[in-house]
């Protein structure tokens, strides 16, 4: 089946067109079904930015080389086939779907000790989503709700790892809140963090046209950073407290340092996008864990929070992310992926299979 794929590890935005990362269309072989699996037939799958990252051999892939690399989980589409033995979950042919690109195996040690996100044999239905169909097994597969598109629906697994970020933060009505970085997760963030009571809600940005983004839906005040000094407005903002709650999801190195000072004592730093490998963040153990008492984590895919997140979706405002410009047909993977690396446009969705009224 043809499946967009990593053809060449590399640095995508390499000026070497001879090293630089490529992708392309595929054909690999389609997985049998199992009795508790689900035949899918993918409606959309939008572009993450760890799809790049894999491309450039963040995985351990040698640079170089050209083994296919198989892309694509944030995804929605359509049930056309059911194994016999998937009836836990009410699913039917037809359903509009989308879900978790991993499943966990509910055995090792980790899902043992509830930390589903480093179970040792997740990756075995990791199954590439830039594709016409592919195969989950249903404890994967989540409906949608019926007033939500398929458009909207590829991006319930993104949404749940903010899901996953409010809950680790405790988040709680009147926190002082601080999003650095303006992508999807980012305004996504905003847009949740703002729904729970987020006080002082404010957006780390170059991008004026992504600040303007965040402002419609609601965000308090945005920071260019490249011109104002953030330590300087953000106390200014939090009338010299710091926020309570901070996410760094812009995944450059100068901007994750230049977070710790602003975080409230007390308060929770969350590092939520994947940072170079050979990034090691200073940090002072006497100002931060001992005079300020705060708390500094991240998040590594998601829990079972794909229900709540998916009750979630009517009430989200994703009308920035699912514009015509932004729709590639699968064919257009090459252009799509361009436009991904431009920075013009906070999402690119790539369109697998058309479906009446989509």
């Amino acid at each position: 089946m043809k499946t967009l794929c990593g053809v060449l590890v590399g640095d995508m935005k390499d000026p070497n067109p001879e090293t630089r990362g490529k992708v392309a269309l595929v054909d690999i072989p389609f997985p049998a079904m199992g009795p508790q699996d689900v035949r899918i037939k993918v409606a959309y799958c939008a572009i993450c930015g760890s799809d790049p990252h894999c491309v450039a051999g963040c995985f351990g892939q040698p640079k170089g080389s050209t083994e296919p690399i198989p892309l694509g989980h944030e995804i929605s589409g359509v049930v056309v086939e059911l194994g016999p033995e998937a009836n836990h979950k009410g699913l039917k042919v037809g359903d509009r779907v989308a879900g978790n690109f991993l499943r966990f195996c509910g055995g090792c040690y980790y899902c043992q000790n509830g930390q589903q996100q480093f179970c040792v044999n997740a990756q075995q239905y990791n199954r590439p989503g830039y594709a016409p169909e592919l195969i989950w097994h249903e404890d994967q597969v989540y409906k949608l709700p019926d007033s939500v598109s398929l458009k909207e629906g590829c991006l319930l697994e993104p949404m749940s790892i903010i899901v996953r970020m409010m809950d680790k933060a405790q988040m709680k009505v009147g926190m002082r809140v601080c999003v650095c970085g303006g992508g999807p997760i980012g305004l996504i963030t905003c847009q949740l963090f703002k729904k729970r009571g987020a006080a002082c809600l404010t957006l780390s940005e170059p991008n004026q046209e992504r600040c303007a983004i965040a402002r419609s839906i609601g965000v308090d005040y945005t920071v260019d950073p490249t011109k104002e000094d953030l330590f300087a407005r953000g106390m200014e903002i939090t009338e010299g407290h710091g926020y309570d709650v901070i996410v760094e999801v812009s995944g450059v190195p100068g901007a994750a340092q230049s977070v710790l000072p602003l975080a409230a004592k007390c308060g929770t730093v969350l590092f939520s996008a994947m940072f170079p490998n050979s990034y090691d963040l200073p940090f002072n153990l006497y100002e931060y864990c001992y005079n300020r008492q705060i708390t500094v984590s991240g998040t590594y895919c998601t829990h079972f929070n794909f229900e709540r997140t998916a009750l979630m979706l009517p009430d989200m405002d994703f009308s920035a992310f699912t514009k015509p410009e932004q729709i590639f047909d699968i064919d257009d993977c090459e252009q799509a992926f361009a436009a991904h690396l431009s920075g013009k446009y906070p999402k690119i969705v790539i369109r697998c299979n058309r479906f009446d009224g989509e």
